[in-house]
């Protein structure tokens, strides 16, 4: 039977949302090889990367049935005999003014994928501006990660958040992704927005897991320990946000983060050097 309901059943059970704006993508950069980014001129750092992803999309699957008429009649039942995978995910990085990081860095893959020809000199061979120009593509092993995850958490997880409640992260893990499409960046002569580049990405399948304790104060094997995908994730959400001021510096960006400037300095993070140079106008 139906109870009634007081004001604080209704506060505890119902007026906890999540947010859409509290994540941390982490990306596994062991492809393309380094050597292969260093020939490509990508100055590759990726904290920075993983930084700079201020979109990125949840992925779904769904269950694929049979349907049967002919068990009983007039009764039609479906059963289910597959698990569907969405077939794509899409990441948004902003682009920074230092390196066009994000750019490069994914340019640079889909090439490592195609196996394409990069001879400059036309007399040794192919090269990419030349009527010779070829490819023959990889292995999917050869260029595929397992390394992509999607941490999703909320502000409760730093100390910020509801007083009693602490969300548990979610993390989303893909299993042989790699990027296949890189979305057109329109630029113009008009008033200035931020460059943003989006990438879509594939990947066999994914998995829904807890994420690991990486608490800088439960673990005392060095004195000097960065900052938390959360913490770091806090600092994205609002250094990019148009919606604030985008002149902040250093000091805000960590102050209105919800991290100190002492306490970010004394972690031993490197967010500063993240953002030295990047122009955010």
């Amino acid at each position: 039977m139906p109870s009634s309901k007081n004001i604080q059943d209704i506060k505890t059970n119902l007026l906890h949302p999540a947010t859409t704006s509290h994540f941390y993508v982490q990306l596994d950069t062991t492809n393309p090889p380094a050597q292969y980014l260093n020939e490509n001129g990508v100055k590759l750092d990726k904290e920075k990367l993983n930084l700079l992803c201020a979109e990125a999309t949840l992925p779904g699957s769904n269950v694929a049935t049979l349907e049967l008429t002919s068990d009983h009649t007039g009764v039609t039942e479906r059963h289910a005999y597959r698990r569907v995978y969405d077939d794509r995910i899409d990441l948004t990085f902003y682009v920074d003014v230092d390196n066009y990081l994000p750019i490069r860095f994914f340019e640079t893959w889909i090439k490592w994928i195609a196996n394409e020809s990069k001879a400059v000199d036309k007399s040794i061979g192919a090269g990419l501006n030349t009527p010779e120009y070829n490819y023959r593509f990889k292995y999917r092993d050869d260029y595929a990660v397992d390394g992509l995850k999607i941490t999703k958490f909320e502000r409760s997880n730093y100390g910020s958040g509801i007083r009693g409640v602490k969300a548990t992260p979610l993390t989303y893990g893909f299993v042989k992704a790699y990027p296949i499409s890189i979305s057109s960046m329109p630029i113009s002569y008009d008033s200035s927005s931020l460059l943003k580049c989006m990438v879509s990405f594939t990947y066999m399948r994914y998995y829904v897991g807890e994420i690991e304790n990486d608490n800088p104060s439960q673990n005392t094997s060095t004195p000097l320990q960065a900052l938390t995908p959360e913490q770091t994730a806090r600092i994205n959400s609002v250094a990019f946000n148009q919606n604030t001021n985008l002149g902040l510096n250093y000091e805000n960006l960590t102050t209105t983060g919800g991290v100190s400037p002492p306490t970010a300095n004394n972690s031993g993070n490197t967010v500063k050097t993240a953002f030295s140079g990047v122009s955010l106008f």
